[in-house]
C-alpha cells in the first residue's frame, strides 16, 4: 500500500516558485497556484491547501534565521516525515515548491520524496522590479513576512507571530461550456486573503559578522582541529542564504586526505554555525602542498 502510494507520488508534477529571500513569493503563491490549477503550495516549512494548513511547521516561529532556514528545507526528519506522510495521503496532481534557488527546491523536492520541478517559475519574471523593491524593503526595514493563508488560521496556529491580515482582490476571465464550445464570462473577482507576521528571529534584529571576524573563526577552527594543517588562503563570500568559504591548505604528510579533510569541512562548519547563528553554506578546500 505505502509503495503504490509512493509510486503515485512519483507522478505528481511539481512546480517551483524561485527567488531571493524578500521579493514576495509567498505574496505571489496563491495567484501561481490559480494560474496552474495547483492545489498544495510548500512555503517555508508548510504544507498549505487552499486557505489551510494540513501539516508542518512554520520556519517564521523559529528563534533564529539558522534554524528557520533548517525548517524551510526540512532537515529534521520527524517534520520531514510528518509532511511526506500527509502528501501521500493527499488527493493531488500538482504541487508548488518555494524557495530561495533552484538549488533549494530541488531539495525539498527529494527531502518529501517528490519528483523534481518540472516547471520553475521565477519571480521576475511575475512581478515588476518596483514591486520587488517595495517588498524588500517591506522585509529588511518592517521585519515583516507573508504567509499564504488566511489570518484566522495563522492565528489559531501561530498567533504569537501575527501582524495583520492582507486581503487581495483578483479578476479573471472564467471559461463556461456552451453546447461543444468554450466561452469566457468576463472577469470574476476573487478574495485572497493572506497573513503578515513578524518572525521570532525578526523581533530580534538582525546580526552581521563581518569577513575578517568570520576568517579569523576558520583559523582558529583549523587550528583547534589539527594545528599542523597551516592556511595559505582564506576567502569569504556571501551566498543566498549564508556564506560559501574557499580555503587553500598546506597539509602535513601522513594525514588521510579523504576521511580528515570532510571532518575538517564538517568541524568548521558545525562550530561556526553553533556559535555565530549563521549559516555556511559550502566549505571548500582545496589541498596545495603535502608538507613534511
Amino acid at each position: 500500500m505505502v509503495i503504490d502510494s509512493l509510486r503515485a507520488l512519483k507522478q505528481k508534477k511539481v512546480f517551483a516558485l524561485v527567488g531571493e529571500s524578500g521579493t514576495g513569493k509567498s505574496f505571489r503563491a496563491k495567484l501561481v497556484a490559480q494560474k496552474y490549477k495547483i492545489e498544495l503550495i510548500i512555503d517555508d516549512g508548510l504544507l498549505i491547501r487552499e486557505y489551510r494548513i494540513l501539516a508542518g511547521q512554520s520556519a517564521k516561529k523559529e528563534p533564529s534565521f539558522l534554524s528557520a532556514v533548517k525548517v524551510a528545507l526540512f532537515d529534521d526528519k520527524s517534520h520531514r516525515d510528518d509532511v511526506a506522510r500527509r502528501l501521500l495521503n493527499e488527493n493531488f496532481k500538482r504541487i508548488l515548491l518555494l524557495g530561495t534557488s533552484e538549488k533549494m527546491v530541488k531539495k525539498i523536492a527529494i527531502r518529501l520524496q517528490l519528483p523534481l520541478p518540472s516547471k520553475i517559475i521565477k519571480i521576475i519574471d511575475i512581478a515588476s522590479q518596483d514591486e520587488i523593491d517595495r517588498a524588500i524593503r517591506t522585509r529588511r526595514i518592517e521585519g515583516k513576512h507573508v504567509i499564504p493563508v488566511p489570518s484566522a488560521e495563522i492565528k489559531r496556529n501561530y498567533p504569537n507571530i501575527f501582524y495583520d491580515a492582507i486581503r487581495i482582490f483578483n479578476k479573471w476571465l472564467a471559461p463556461t461550456s456552451i453546447g461543444t464550445k468554450t466561452a469566457n464570462i468576463g472577469p470574476v473577482p476573487t478574495l485572497h486573503e493572506k497573513s503578515l507576521v513578524r518572525p521570532e528571529y525578526s523581533k530580534r534584529g538582525k546580526v552581521i559578522i563581518s569577513e575578517t571576524a568570520l576568517s579569523h573563526m576558520v583559523m582558529q577552527c583549523v587550528d583547534e582541529y589539527n594545528p599542523n594543517i597551516k592556511i595559505k588562503k582564506n576567502l569569504v563570500k556571501d551566498a543566498e542564504l549564508g556564506y560559501r568559504l574557499v580555503i587553500t591548505i598546506d597539509v602535513p604528510s601522513g594525514i588521510q586526505l579523504g576521511g580528515k579533510i570532510h571532518e575538517l569541512q564538517l568541524y568548521i562548519i558545525e562550530n561556526i554555525e553553533r556559535y555565530t547563528g549563521i549559516l555556511i553554506e559550502e566549505v571548500n578546500i582545496i589541498i596545495d602542498k603535502i608538507i613534511e
